[in-house]
């Protein structure tokens, strides 16, 4: 293991991520927050004498081997987690470390899953902390390093592959500073574009901004309490940021190929015919059950119905009504997209349209082995076969998956809470998706729960935004041997 260099990767990220505290700190003190101000100072001055001394350990050797790039991967998302707590805490603003640790990996997990229960009591600059760690962890702060740190050179397409969501990355650049800079451009003209549009709805600016960073990097932290169900009334602002959660759970590789003006092999990819497919399916099944049982006009009923399936199937948590007071069937529809979630290479989390898509045609592929035997039948994404590790990489994903969501259940079930609530919280954790039912759900959060549970629950978080393999790779003891 080359420590030296992991270390050196490592610490730059922090200072970075010291670097992104100036942002919060700029409104602490335009709102003349003092102990806002003096937390994130503090702050910065431990990222930053941490991460000098962490940049300037000795390297043996530049060569960055996927052993080393998995533990960056892993590493880094724990270590910027527990720095990201620090203005929480030393601000004053959530006083346990436990709880300040679950809101900060809750925000760069993009999970949205609060214990804070009078968010607008929050100074405005951790306010907008909060949402800033789910822009930053939405694209990837790693993926963000590698864009400002070119250094790392080709070797650095395995950290690359190992913080990217979906079963294969897209590299569609020949180098991967490129490739980096491209998708956070796009991502920063999407989220300014959303910026724009939330503020012409007639929101502040400052909310504006918070919002924005919650629908595009599909996190879901509000600068209130009650989540968005005080503003559903404005069915503006709740068209627009159904319409930026929908987009944001989208490829971004798509929309390059959008501006290279390749439109006909965007619209024959297959992922986002079926993520299309699966959405209207969605707010239909949900309109047809809520209509005339729980709100009186179409209109209502289909905007309220496409914002919590964009809100759930793309992980985001934003909520514009109490969705717990549903009908069963509706209810059962929005724990099943939390499931699905968005497309590979999007900022959404859960298991990804494309596995979904993998999984059918292997699975159509085994019933026509039941007629055919001696028939060679390839799994066809996209025009493209995909290769049996590849396929046994998914399969092996979604077995896994389960098997962490059940073991969590029965983990959750020890609070005494009902079984339903067990199973979202831990739905809501490891799928990044931040809301659930009964005792997690849309007016209750995770305050509740012991310190333990929110520990536990937070490693799920982290679990579900490497996707399972990379945190438990670090985790094996063979993983450590030379």
């Amino acid at each position: 293991m080359n420590f030296g260099l992991v270390a050196r990767v490592l610490g730059n990220i922090l200072l970075i991520e010291g670097g992104a505290l100036t942002i919060p700190l700029g409104i602490s003190l335009y709102f003349r927050e003092r102990g806002a101000v003096i937390g994130i100072l503090l702050s910065m001055g431990i990222l930053g004498l941490t991460g000098l001394f962490l940049s300037n350990v000795p390297v043996r050797s530049p060569r960055l081997k996927a052993r080393e790039a998995v533990a960056i991967v892993t590493l880094g998302w724990v270590i910027v987690s527990f720095f990201a707590a620090l203005p929480l805490v030393l601000s004053g603003a959530v006083p346990s470390f436990v709880d300040a640790l679950f809101e900060a990996v809750s925000g760069l997990t993009t999970t949205g899953a609060t214990v804070i229960t009078q968010v607008e009591m929050l100074p405005k600059g951790i306010l907008l902390w909060r949402s800033l760690l789910h822009w930053l962890g939405g694209m990837g702060i790693l993926v963000l390093t590698l864009a400002i740190l070119p250094t790392l050179g080709v070797v650095g397409f395995q950290v690359f592959k190992a913080e990217s969501p979906g079963p294969t990355p897209d590299k569609f650049t020949p180098r991967l500073a490129a490739t980096s800079k491209i998708l956070y451009t796009i991502y920063t003209a999407l989220t300014a574009l959303m910026v724009i549009a939330v503020r012409a709805a007639g929101v502040s600016w400052l909310d504006s901004f918070i919002l924005a960073f919650g629908a595009v990097g599909t996190g879901g932290f509000a600068p209130f309490s009650d989540s968005l169900m005080g503003l559903s009334p404005n069915r503006v602002l709740m068209v627009v940021l159904a319409a930026s959660m929908f987009l944001s759970g989208v490829n971004f590789a798509l929309y390059y190929d959008l501006l290279k003006g390749r439109w006909k092999q965007v619209w024959s990819n297959s992922e986002l015919r079926l993520y299309l497919g699966i959405t209207a399916a969605a707010v239909l099944a949900l309109s047809l059950n809520l209509y005339g049982r729980v709100y009186g006009t179409l209109g209502e009923t289909l905007r309220q119905a496409w914002f919590q399936v964009s809100s759930i199937m793309t992980t985001t948590g934003y909520t514009s009504a109490d969705f717990d007071l549903w009908p069963s069937f509706s209810k059962a529809v929005l724990f099943a997209l939390m499931f699905v979630g968005g497309s590979a290479g999007s900022t959404s989390g859960s298991v990804k349209v494309v596995r979904l898509l993998v999984t059918a045609k292997v699975v159509k592929r085994e019933i026509n082995r039941v007629l055919h035997p001696q028939a060679a039948r390839p799994v066809i994404i996209n025009g493209r076969v995909m290769s049996s590790d590849v396929v046994q990489g998914v399969v092996s994903f979604l077995l896994l998956y389960v098997a962490v969501f059940a073991l969590g259940s029965l983990v959750i079930s020890l609070e005494g809470v009902d079984l339903l609530s067990a199973m979202s919280a831990v739905a809501a954790t490891l799928g990044n998706v931040g809301v659930g039912f009964g005792a997690v759900g849309p007016t209750a959060g995770f305050v509740g729960l012991s310190s333990a549970s929110k520990l536990f629950l937070s490693f799920l978080m982290l679990l579900g935004r490497l996707e399972l393999f990379p945190l438990l790779a670090v985790l094996s003891p063979n993983f450590w041997r030379e």
